[in-house]
């Protein structure tokens, strides 16, 4: 891949200031600093993919050691995203180490984040697919405990989403990873009734039973070209997370077939 190769060649021009930089730079081993942070990124497609890559290891290992210790859960949440990806052996390293990185005391949560909304370009797409991911890692062990809450929290309100987006966003988490212990993208609990099922669905598409038909046709259709796996890819998700994006909206796809079919 373009983004990655260019990385491990130290290619000419792909500078990373800032603590991005500092992060992805001492993984590989070679500089990555040499332009100022605030004009690290220009409209570069390879920058964003680097910055979406080493920001999400780094930030799930951050929210992994929010109560203190790492389980067993939370990494075998973090190998299975690097499954999906489909990293080879190398990339995994890196994975891995960003991930240590970001247990670290003094992990720089704030200046990450803030520098990833500025190589996303705020794109809210990109952002969104990123806070997904990282509600994943905060519900690894199946709950979420006040300690990730509060980075979950910090993470909406620098990426300047609302209390009722991540309510939203949450709950095609939960409905992903199922109650069942079924795994990553397990497609929920089969033992839940189907009211259980109806009320996860509105909330994944946020809205409610009262919603018009329109409406709901209108938050899915929203839903799905948020997350369209070639739109994203265009506007800097690395191509390892197409899967990632591709179950996502077989997911929505499933909410909205139950609303629909509940109403008729």
């Amino acid at each position: 891949m373009s983004w990655w190769g260019k990385l491990i060649g130290g290619a000419v021009g792909f500078s990373m200031g800032g603590p991005l930089g500092l992060l992805i730079g001492g993984v590989l081993g070679h500089k990555l600093v040499d332009e100022p942070a605030q004009d690290a990124f220009s409209d570069n497609h390879e920058l964003t993919q680097a910055a979406f890559f080493s920001a999400t290891f780094s930030i799930m290992g951050h929210i992994a050691k929010a109560d203190g210790r790492v389980t067993e859960d939370e990494i075998a949440m973090a190998r299975q995203i690097m499954e999906h990806m489909h990293l080879d052996t190398e990339q995994k390293k890196a994975a891995i180490q960003l991930f240590n990185e970001g247990k670290k005391a003094d992990f720089d949560l704030d200046g990450v984040l803030l520098q990833f909304k500025q190589a996303a370009h705020r794109r809210t797409t990109l952002l969104q697919m990123f806070m997904e991911i990282q509600l994943h890692a905060a519900y690894a062990d199946g709950k979420m405990d006040v300690s990730e809450q509060a980075i979950i929290n910090r993470i909406a309100s620098l990426q300047g989403f609302s209390a009722q987006h991540i309510e939203q966003l949450s709950a095609l988490v939960r409905s992903n990873l199922g109650l069942d212990g079924a795994g990553y993208y397990s497609g929920g609990d089969t033992r839940k009734s189907h009211s259980e099922l109806l009320k996860e669905a509105y909330k994944m598409l946020g809205v409610s039973d009262t919603t018009t038909d329109a409406d709901v046709k209108k938050a899915y259709r929203r839903m799905m070209n948020q997350h369209h796996p070639d739109k994203l890819v265009s506007k800097g998700l690395p191509e390892e997370m197409i899967q990632l994006a591709t179950e996502k909206t077989q997911q929505i796809k499933a909410a909205y077939e139950l609303i629909k079919n509940s109403r008729k």
